[in-house]
């Protein structure tokens, strides 16, 4: 009998250690989803950056970024991938990490909300590797634009990657380049219950949690094709 409470007792704490992963994951989520109707509606010409959605693969959405430093600074945060099928549906979210770090005369902190929309196939596979780098890949082009959208519509025409980001703080500006991509294997298990690759996710739509499914209706909302 004592054994049996001992293993109700693990059981238990096992169970309520699960449930605190997946929703520190679903935090992520949330935030995510108010992240991509911020963006969507704010600023001069919000349309310009639903127009970039409708066209978009993919959006990886970072709700918070964070840029610090004096002399040595870097940059990081957490965000979602989430892929569209040649119906238009979205999938569920697979997880990732942004970082990088920087040395140079710096001064402030920065924290910024970025939805970086993969443009083709192409970008989209890059992603799909345990880390990419942007800007280290000749091959793969990234344009940054700000709230005001209408300013970078040209410049980013044709580019692999579009960020449009929302930045506060002392920083004028966002730089992505450098940063590093890695995907979360697992924050992964912690929100499905099971491994599962970003392909398995995105592309092969495999896996499901309803807890995304405001997310998904965000981004069906202002990303659907015309």
């Amino acid at each position: 009998m004592f054994r049996g409470i001992v293993l109700a007792g693990l059981l238990m704490l096992t169970g309520c250690a699960a449930a605190q992963a997946q929703g520190e994951q679903q935090a992520l989520v949330d935030r995510a989803t108010l992240a991509v109707q911020e963006v969507m509606t704010t600023g001069d010409r919000p349309q310009d950056a639903q127009d970039f959605l409708r066209r978009a693969r993919a959006v990886l959405v970072c709700p918070r970024i964070f840029r610090a430093g004096f002399i040595i600074g870097g940059e990081g945060g957490s965000c979602v991938l989430v892929g569209r099928d040649g119906g238009g549906s979205w999938s569920s979210p697979a997880f990732y990490s942004m970082g990088s770090g920087s040395i140079g005369l710096q001064a402030g902190i920065q924290d910024a909300t970025v939805v970086i929309m993969v443009m083709n196939d192409r970008a989209l596979q890059a992603l799909m590797d345990s880390q990419l780098r942007f800007g280290a890949d000749a091959a793969l082009s990234f344009a940054t634009v700000g709230i005001g959208v209408q300013g970078g519509t040209t410049t980013a025409a044709g580019a692999d990657f579009i960020a449009v980001a929302r930045s506060r703080g002392l920083f004028a500006g966002l730089s992505l380049q450098g940063s590093v991509m890695t995907f979360l294997a697992d924050d992964v298990r912690a929100y499905y219950g099971r491994d599962a690759s970003a392909r398995q996710i995105v592309i092969g739509m495999e896996v499901h949690n309803p807890g995304s499914d405001p997310l998904r209706a965000m981004l069906m909302r202002y990303g659907t094709r015309q």
